[in-house]
């Protein structure tokens, strides 16, 4: 009669062993599991040195990091005060199982001179049961309701009289950011005033998406809101202090998601009122610069770009009227400035690879009129 092959680490025990067991392969698993970790952790540990000598080498403004742990807003605070509470329980929840665990691994750890036999086994006990059900139901029951409490906070805040509403609709890859009460529209850069003392002035925003979902987060101000197609989302912020604050499109969009960089600038009351003096005026019209109007006119430029005062009024690509007034171009990609501007018209693909702005295949001399036009457009 043919024997079953023998297994070569666990094997049944006979009735002889019967009432003994062996942990030798799960010593021999945890000891494989602990050397297979250790180039993982080497990693992690590598990439957060590099990227700290990274910042290190850049001499990075701290206040222009996009970091969570730093919030100026007042529903930032709150999406961080409820994250330090979460952490803080489930910290002691960890502390409390993971010292338990290095308890019992200490406690009844296999000695020299251990029988092998198996200990006394308890099948069920109240009091035990009693507590790892009730604690965790009540540990619940906390976390729910000052979720619930905050999500209520920042989604139905009062708005006031004196709140400035914008809406920002996302398009691939850049923002279009229009304040309607105002008559001001603008791209990639928006302008808030900020809180002063008892005087309140929040921002509302009306999110919505012109082509696929985005995501609106501006990590120092406020938590993170999809722009979606058909839909209205809404959100708020309400800064403490004046400054540039940089953002990011939070939802894989398409190839240059990357590159769907926001800045949010915040002014004094008098500073914001003169940006919004400056956006009503009319587009520059520089004599000098009458050549680049005009092939600005007579080119396809005019089929997706506005500027006041000419008979552009295109909507599929952002509001050129006061360009000039911007730090960067195609949302990010280059810093805005007369090279920049002739480099972007002349090749927009090498900065965005996957830009729906064509190539404009100018000669050389009308792209030098056309650039030194946009360059007037402060």
């Amino acid at each position: 009669m043919k024997t079953a092959p023998e297994l070569d680490l666990i094997s049944c025990p006979e009735s002889r062993d019967a009432g003994t067991t062996s942990s030798r392969p799960g010593a021999r698993l945890t000891r494989w599991v602990g050397r297979a970790s250790l180039p993982f952790y080497w990693l992690v540990t590598f990439i957060l040195i590099q990227q700290g000598a990274a910042l290190a080498a850049e001499k990075a403004d701290p206040a222009l990091v996009p970091s969570i742990f730093s919030p100026e807003s007042a529903p930032a605070h709150a999406i961080s005060h409820l994250a330090g509470f979460v952490l803080v329980i489930t910290g002691a929840i960890f502390v409390v199982v993971a010292g338990l665990l290095v308890y019992a691994v200490v406690r009844f750890r296999r000695r020299a001179n251990d029988d092998e036999t198996e200990p006394a086994q308890v099948y069920g006990s109240g009091p035990v049961e009693t507590a790892w059900t009730t604690v965790p139901f009540l540990i619940v029951v906390v976390l729910t309701l000052t979720t619930a409490r905050v999500i209520q906070e920042v989604q139905d805040a009062r708005k006031p009289a004196a709140a400035l509403d914008v809406q920002v609709i996302g398009h691939q890859w850049w923002w279009e950011i229009r304040y309607p009460k105002l008559g001001i529209v603008t791209a990639n850069e928006l302008h808030v005033p900020v809180s002063q003392g008892r005087e309140r002035l929040p921002t509302f925003l009306d999110l919505r998406s012109a082509d696929v979902v985005h995501s609106f987060w501006v990590p120092r101000l406020a938590g993170k809101t999809d722009l979606i197609p058909n839909k209205v989302n809404s959100m708020w912020i309400e800064p403490e202090r004046t400054g540039l604050f940089v953002g990011q499109c939070a939802k894989y969009c398409g190839t240059q998601h990357a590159k769907m960089l926001l800045r949010v600038y915040v002014d004094t009351r008098e500073d914001f009122d003169r940006w919004v003096k400056e956006q009503k005026q009319l587009a520059e019209n520089d004599p000098t610069a009458a050549a680049g109007r005009l092939v600005f006119e007579r080119t396809a430029c005019i089929n997706c770009h506005a500027v006041n005062g000419t008979v552009g009024n295109g909507r599929f690509g952002p509001d050129l009227t006061h360009l000039m007034g911007r730090a960067t171009l195609g949302s990010g990609a280059l810093t805005n400035s007369l090279e920049g501007l002739r480099a972007w018209i002349k090749s927009p693909e090498q900065f965005k690879p996957g830009v729906l702005m064509p190539a404009m295949n100018l000669n050389d001399a009308d792209l030098d009129k056309l650039a030194a036009y946009l360059a007037t457009l402060k």
